[in-house]
């Protein structure tokens, strides 16, 4: 079993880190669900302070020093509903769970050739304004996505870490995801679990995953045990190109 290292000063030396995300609710302007938009369980950050949520972003990217190669090969697939498309490798499977979705909504999932699943896409998602107990964390990439823009608030792809410093089970001490976020970037000592989404009529909407580096499905490139690893492999350099590729059907 592969161990992972430390992420700075957040995580220990051989703390392995699971795919399980932390519960807690973004806001919204309603403050309350649709009872025709069920919540969607965590995929993806709800604001780490209590600062106003229309505050974006604006730092850079903090990309790998020497990013792997990406897909040769791309493709474009316009979202069932017809009003948003992304770019993906054209070697990705697309699989339809709209069977799943909120009634009105998208539920895509997007699986490498191995039968990972690399992201899901989903639509008509209902926000709530709740945090649960605030926690350590660490931001490891940032980039805004201005082709999402709403209300004056731009949209931006996150990959970030939660820790919980009392958690038993070291395989649920660190939770670590990526994805699109509406939400201020984290700021102080703590923020709220993870939670991606951002906005989009007539609720809300994520696009994003989360890293296991304990994940065996085939192919998948030798030596990854952190996540500062993940960010150079040419796994993550497509999932980053595809989730930050979204933006309204035609543009």
């Amino acid at each position: 079993m592969r161990r992972l290292s430390a992420l700075g000063t957040a995580a220990s030396a051989g703390v392995l880190v699971a795919a399980l995300l932390g519960a807690c609710s973004s806001p919204s302007g309603s403050g309350s669900p649709s009872p025709t938009m069920p919540t969607v369980p965590p995929l993806t950050s709800a604001p780490a302070s209590s600062g106003a949520a229309d505050t974006a972003p604006t730092e850079p990217s903090s990309a790998p020093d020497t990013p792997a190669p990406t897909a040769a090969n791309w493709q474009t697939l316009k979202t069932p509903d017809g009003k948003l498309q992304f770019d993906h490798p054209a070697e990705w499977t697309i699989k339809d769970r709209g069977a799943e979705a909120t009634p009105g909504g998208v539920f895509l999932e997007v699986l490498n050739p191995g039968g990972k699943s690399l992201a899901t896409l989903r639509t008509n998602v209902a926000t709530s304004a709740e945090c649960t107990p605030r926690i350590p964390y660490s931001v490891l990439d940032l980039v805004p996505v201005p082709a999402l823009a709403q209300q004056g608030v731009t949209p931006h792809f996150i990959f970030e870490l939660r820790l919980y410093p009392a958690e038993k089970d070291p395989t649920k001490a660190n939770v670590m995801a990526y994805g699109l976020s509406s939400a201020p970037k984290p700021a102080g000592p703590d923020a709220c679990p993870i939670f991606h989404y951002f906005t989009w009529p007539p609720g809300g909407a994520s696009f994003g995953g989360v890293y296991n580096p304990l994940d065996t499905t085939p192919g998948n490139e030798p030596n990854v045990d952190t996540p500062e690893a993940y960010m150079n492999t040419a796994e993550y350099q497509n999932v980053k190109r595809m989730i930050t590729s979204l933006r309204p059907a035609g543009q």
